[in-house]
């Protein structure tokens, strides 16, 4: 089973606009800012090097569907799940809580890429070793 990853976050005055409200464009920070996490609970890094070369993950697609609004000082609940392994992507969904109530789900598919410096960007199959993690 794919791995899963639960985090929280206290919404902070700079996430939000001038109605007080999450502005739309943070949780897209607050994906990436689970996802970060959720690599280095595995051991990992969105940026490792494997064989000599440097493996990261650009993305490939992302969006969020708002559910309701949170605020200033609310406890956000991200629970982070991977919903597709590919043989060179991987996409995951990002569910948020607040207190435990659903305000928005968003997904995000980025691809297994070596980003040498110096050399093109290319996409390559997810090396074993992260796929094992990845698994669970």
């Amino acid at each position: 089973m794919p791995a899963a990853f639960r985090t929280h976050r206290r919404v902070e005055w700079a996430d939000t606009d001038k109605a007080g409200i999450v502005h739309f464009a943070r949780f897209f920070v607050f994906i990436e800012t689970a996802e970060h996490e959720f690599w280095r609970w595995l051991g990992l890094s969105v940026h490792t090097e494997i064989d000599g070369d440097i493996i990261s993950w650009p993305r490939l697609s992302a969006d969020c569907e708002y559910l309701r609004p949170v605020s200033f000082e609310d406890e956000l609940d991200i629970h982070l799940q991977i919903a597709k392994i590919g043989n060179k992507s991987l996409s995951y969904t990002c569910d948020f809580y607040c207190a435990g109530e659903p305000i928005a789900r968003g997904r995000l598919t980025i691809a297994c890429c070596v980003c040498n410096p110096g050399e093109k960007i290319r996409a390559v199959a997810i090396p074993g070793p992260i796929a094992a993690k990845l698994q669970g």
